[in-house]
């Protein structure tokens, strides 16, 4: 059901370490039962963009909750100068955003109205984040739109001080819904095909979906890189997901 009045805030929760960090909290008004979703925000930083991304979801009844990833590095910066911040130290460190993503989660399944169920959701560096997330923490489910280096190692000339994840498939616990562009080089389509490759031979429930004539970020409203009739159908292919197994 969409069109639900919703009520977004920001709020404090306790990430990783028990730390105290920001995120956007966005939900349904009204107490029937919901799924929740922890939006892990693209590489731009905790923007409007993604705020709009977790209202969305509320909208469709589930309670969505997107951490600051770059809440530690710049508190009161711009996200922008928060994003350029982090990328020059290499990144947010793969064990403090599992940290984050779990208090997020935890958050989420307190809440009166939440109905048990889970899932991650991320965008660009994100859709690594979530994908890792997913082979880490016990989601019900799993979306990867566009995550670079879940296959491949970052080139070295790359501020990313990360790894490839795909060594950790085998412990996903949910299904997998991959959502790419063809024209995009980061990840491009032989990792994609690595990966679905990957999924198959472990037997891990996934389904991609790609788009000729869409690159890197073609969700993001606010870029020239975005790709509307891409949008559109990738976001039918989310919903569709969630309501199975998240509980419409």
């Amino acid at each position: 059901m969409t069109d639900h009045a919703v009520l977004g805030e920001e709020i404090a929760f306790q990430g990783a370490n028990a730390e105290w960090i920001e995120g956007f909290y966005a939900r349904p008004l009204g107490r029937t039962a919901r799924g929740s979703v922890v939006v892990i925000h693209h590489m731009p930083g905790y923007d409007e963009a993604t705020k709009e991304i977790a209202l969305r979801f509320a909208r469709h009844g589930y309670g969505a909750l997107m951490p600051n990833l770059y809440f530690r590095e710049a508190p009161t910066a711009a996200p922008d100068d928060a994003a350029a911040i982090a990328r020059a130290q290499g990144g947010v460190p793969d064990a403090r955003l599992l940290g984050d993503v779990g208090g997020a989660r935890e958050y989420l399944l307190h809440q009166p109205a939440a109905n048990g169920k889970s899932a991650v959701i991320g965008y660009c560096s994100g859709g690594r984040q979530a994908f890792l997330a997913g082979c880490e923490l016990p989601f019900d489910a799993v979306v990867d739109c566009y995550g670079a280096f879940v296959v491949n190692q970052p080139p070295s000339e790359s501020p990313m001080k990360v790894s490839a994840v795909i060594d950790r498939a085998s412990k996903l616990t949910g299904p997998v819904l991959g959502l790419f562009g063809n024209d995009d080089s980061y990840p491009g389509p032989e990792e994609v095909n690595a990966l679905d490759a990957e999924l198959t031979e472990l037997n891990k429930p996934h389904e991609f979906h790609r788009y000729d004539g869409a690159g890197h970020a073609f969700f993001n409203t606010a870029a020239p890189s975005y790709r509307p009739e891409a949008a559109k159908d990738a976001w039918g292919h989310i919903f569709r997901f969630f309501d199975t197994y998240l509980g419409a």
